[in-house]
């Protein structure tokens, strides 16, 4: 397996951090971007184990790191920037997501990759990410969300708004880290002016391209009750709900096994099936 690291430059000329893995064959090989979530990044927990399983089922299988989410290119697996992470917001991620692309249509056959077949995968907060970009950009052929949010307000639900305005900034805890991550009260004046761009509903709405639906009965972080809204705004995407598999479907970080979680197993499984499926 063929497994390349470069830089791209992101939102407000921060880096976005990528790596691109692919059996180097020959053959042109359809490409999954795929989009982390909240307080996550590209090397996180199992993932580099679910871009080897794509790669072995040839695809090109492209992760990135958002350039606001406070890991660094000397530090890629820790939160070191936190001023940056705090300044992060939607669209900034959406802006991330709309140069990756652009990077990867323009650079496809130098990694074995077919630009005109590309699966956007967005894991929680970054499938919100990835049902708002689908819903508009025809360079994305398929869709696929595992257990992700439905409504960028939900974010918000704890936050004393009047408060986090009047002192600029609020903090989210990261039981993992122990550190207290700070969030700038431009996150959400961002989603305050962007409301009707950043409408996941409305965008779910308006997916025209094959979607798959995957989510975890006993996730607790994001309830399995927003896929089912998800499905609800789009019968033709396809719901998979996989019995008592968690947020991260059986992963964390570190992953220390050389073997995918079994629920992990399972939702790779149903998506490389989906994938290639001609729908």
């Amino acid at each position: 397996m063929q497994k390349t690291e470069l830089n791209i430059e992101g939102s407000k000329g921060k880096p976005i951090l990528v790596d691109i893995s692919y059996n180097n064959d020959g053959n042109l090989k359809p490409i999954i971007l795929f989009c982390h979530g909240f307080k996550g990044f590209k090397d996180w927990g199992h993932f580099n184990l679910i871009a080897k399983e794509f790669a072995e089922n040839n695809f090109v299988f492209v992760k990135f790191s958002f350039s606001h989410n406070g890991t660094t290119a000397e530090h890629p697996i820790d939160f070191v920037d936190l001023d940056t992470f705090g300044k992060n917001n939607f669209s900034l991620e959406l802006e991330d997501t709309e140069r990756i692309l652009d990077f990867i249509v323009k650079n496809a056959p130098s990694f074995e990759g077919n630009p005109n077949h590309i699966t956007l995968i967005g894991h929680s907060r970054g499938g919100g990410i990835s049902i708002l970009k689908a819903a508009n950009d025809c360079r994305i052929h398929k869709l696929v969300t595992w257990a992700s949010i439905k409504d960028i307000n939900d974010f918000f639900k704890n936050s004393a708004i009047d408060i986090w305005k009047s002192i600029g900034i609020e903090y989210t805890y990261n039981a993992r880290t122990k550190q207290n991550m700070p969030l700038f009260y431009q996150l959400y004046e961002d989603y305050s002016k962007n409301k009707e761009q950043l409408n996941i509903l409305k965008a779910a709405k308006a997916i025209s391209i094959p979607w798959l639906i995957i989510h975890g009965t006993s996730d607790s972080s994001v309830k399995v009750e927003c896929a089912n809204k998800l499905h609800q705004c789009n019968q033709k995407s396809k719901l998979i709900l996989i019995q008592d598999a968690d947020h991260t479907f059986g992963g964390k970080h570190p992953w220390d096994s050389k073997e995918l979680p079994d629920f992990t197993k399972i939702l790779t499984k149903e998506t490389i099936q989906f994938i290639n499926t001609n729908n």
